[in-house]
């Protein structure tokens, strides 16, 4: 690992020969002009790794903001790392590819670094993202495995126009024969990951495995009291003279993590990346917090729960 003096710099060596930021800065944000602004001002404070999905109905706004804020930054497209994913409406394998090729278009890029499989659950295929019956249940495809939809991922890394592949939200149970049947192994695994839900089990296999373990929701995404007010979290940033954000940052990059954060402003995008490495005392600490707290139940249902309601009947 490179860059380990300075968190904001590391980057984690991935099995397809490449490596991906540590830090990243997640796109899911429902205001179309703030998806734009945000982006450009983490590429301005420095970020480099950029997480996307199809399902944040964004993606238009994401390409822009990237293409503006390398064209100003005198930045080539190598300079980047992006993700998006694969939606759950998607997984049948004949509508991989063409779920793919669309994400690549309204991204405005030639090539992916990383495409996840957004969930493990295969909904009803069709244009509504959300499909749900008479009674409000959502619409599952049960005639679709997550190795079908896997084999199909595969197909993109042999076509070259995707560098990596991997799975989201997802356990260790569904993981695992995912990894011993695949011909491309998982590069990487996001799952939710805080001081409340450290999924330690998963953190090991990934280590064991040299899979990437990608930690969203390192703050809390504002639950309150979360992660965030925690009085060990706001004890170490006062002694650490850091913010409770910065703390929980570079914890989650000291554990071997990368970590995806959402700052919506210039200040908090500066703030998030000038993170400093955290002291050994301060991490035992944290890792001696008993508290846990799964926030998203997207990892039972498949169905994100921090998505916002109006968000799904998109633009």
């Amino acid at each position: 690992m490179s860059g380990q003096n300075e968190p904001s710099s590391t980057k984690i060596p991935m099995n397809n020969g490449g490596a991906i930021p540590a830090l990243g800065f997640g796109t899911l944000i429902p205001d179309p002009a703030v998806t734009i602004s945000a982006t450009k001002d983490a590429l301005e404070a420095g970020f480099r790794h950029f997480d996307a999905a199809e399902r944040y109905r964004n993606e238009r706004e994401v390409g822009q903001a990237l293409q503006e804020g390398l064209t100003a930054g005198g930045l080539a497209r190598e300079a980047i790392f992006v993700t998006t994913k694969l939606w759950n409406t998607n997984h049948r394998p004949e509508r991989v590819e063409p779920a793919f090729e669309a994400s690549l278009n309204r991204l405005r890029l030639s090539y992916l670094d990383l495409y996840l499989i957004h969930t493990p659950f295969a909904f009803q295929p069709g244009d509504d993202q959300d499909p749900r019956d008479q009674n409000g249940n959502v619409l599952y495809d049960r005639d679709v495995t997550l190795l079908d939809t896997w084999r199909a991922m595969e197909t993109l890394v042999d076509h070259g126009r995707c560098r990596a592949i991997g799975l989201s939200d997802i356990t260790l149970d569904k993981l695992k024969p995912i990894y011993e049947s695949a011909r491309i192994k998982p590069a990487v695994v996001q799952v939710e990951s805080h001081p409340y839900l450290p999924e330690t089990e998963l953190l090991e296999f990934c280590k064991q495995t040299g899979i990437v373990f990608l930690a969203f929701a390192p703050l809390g995404h504002g639950a309150k009291p979360g992660p965030l007010e925690d009085p060990v979290i706001t004890k170490i940033a006062e002694r650490e003279r850091k913010t409770s954000a910065q703390v929980l940052l570079a914890w989650a990059i000291r554990r071997g993590t990368a970590v995806l954060t959402t700052p919506k402003s210039a200040a908090r995008a500066k703030e998030n990346f000038g993170i400093s490495p955290l002291p050994e005392d301060a991490f035992d600490e944290i890792n001696r917090i008993q508290t846990r707290q799964r926030l998203n139940p997207v990892v039972s249902t498949g169905v994100p729960g921090f998505i916002p309601k109006a968000a799904t009947h998109g633009k």
